[in-house]
């Protein structure tokens, strides 16, 4: 919206007062003798008052008569209007040489364009007038006066704040009233944290204790206290297959075969000899290898 002072335009001729004529002079349109009345020039040709309005008179805006050579003409993107039809919709009050806005094409002054169209404060409930400053969140305004800190009083401006029960509080503010502080580094965690056995911890915080990977998202598992990365776990703590000898680590419900203090992945529990798996069938042993009871017959 554009608040503009209305300007007069320079005339595109001028009247001329009564003058004696020696000679007959004549008005260019009608013909009929300008001897002893006004007339205009344009483009050095004589009109009768009557006829220089008829023909290039603008009509006004407001009540649609033509704005005559003798009063002053108001325009506005391409429309006309006497100077005192020149006038607020709503008010009636005279916009002549104030400020104005408008709206579906009607002229406004500035209080009713305000009363009627622009935001309302959040915070004081007053009107933004148009061309002040204003802050907006979430469908809401404020002055940039009114929007300030719940908790310091200081106005946000463009900082970074954060909304919490229809306040706003600067990032400060919020971290000393109710950010959790991480178990590790002991800082506020504001956005991102993540809660292991009811201790909260940022995400670049919670790291496998001996990779140092980061474990928000992924599976883990612990030992005394001690949180892993499910690699690290098993290669530091799992039992290691007797077949392929990689780690059997038993989570996730995976099965894995026991006997004598030794340990088989279920696919790892095969006959030495043929290969044949021996889950759920019974076997015989040779030294470390385990056989099917018919490669076993021959022991």
């Amino acid at each position: 919206l554009c608040c503009l002072a209305p300007a007069s335009p320079p005339p595109p001729s001028s009247i001329q007062p009564c003058v004696k004529m020696t000679e007959r002079y004549d008005c260019h349109y009608c013909k009929e003798s300008l001897f002893g009345k006004k007339y205009v020039l344009r483009e050095e040709n004589p009109y009768c008052v009557k006829c220089y309005e008829s023909l290039y008179s603008n009509s006004c805006e407001d009540c649609k008569k033509p704005i005559g050579c003798n009063t002053r003409d108001l325009s506005y993107k391409d429309r006309h209007w006497h100077e005192d039809c020149f006038k607020c919709f709503q008010c009636k009050r005279s916009l002549v040489d104030k400020p104005f806005s408008t709206k579906d094409e009607q002229l406004l002054c500035t209080e009713c364009y305000s009363n009627e169209y622009s935001s309302k404060c959040h915070e004081c409930k007053k009107t933004i007038m148009p061309g002040s400053r204003k802050m907006e969140h979430k469908g809401n305004s404020w002055h940039e006066t009114c929007f300030t800190c719940q908790r310091c009083q200081q106005p946000i401006g463009t900082k970074s704040f954060i909304p919490k029960d229809n306040s706003n509080f600067c990032v400060p503010c919020y971290e000393k009233q109710f950010a959790m502080q991480c178990i590790h580094c002991k800082k506020p965690i504001t956005t991102g944290g993540v809660t292991y056995r009811d201790q909260p911890w940022h995400k670049d915080c919670f790291l496998c204790t001996s990779c140092k990977q980061q474990l928000s998202g992924q599976r883990f598992t612990s030992r005394d206290d001690f949180a892993y990365c499910l690699n690290c776990f098993c290669n530091l703590y799992a039992k290691k297959c007797a077949s392929c000898t990689t780690p059997i680590s038993g989570l996730g419900g995976s099965k894995y075969i026991s006997f004598e203090e030794r340990q088989w992945h279920n696919d790892c529990f095969n006959c030495k000899k043929c290969s044949v798996s021996l889950v759920g069938r019974g076997f015989l042993t040779e030294r470390d290898d385990i056989l099917c009871p018919e490669c076993g017959k021959d022991i």
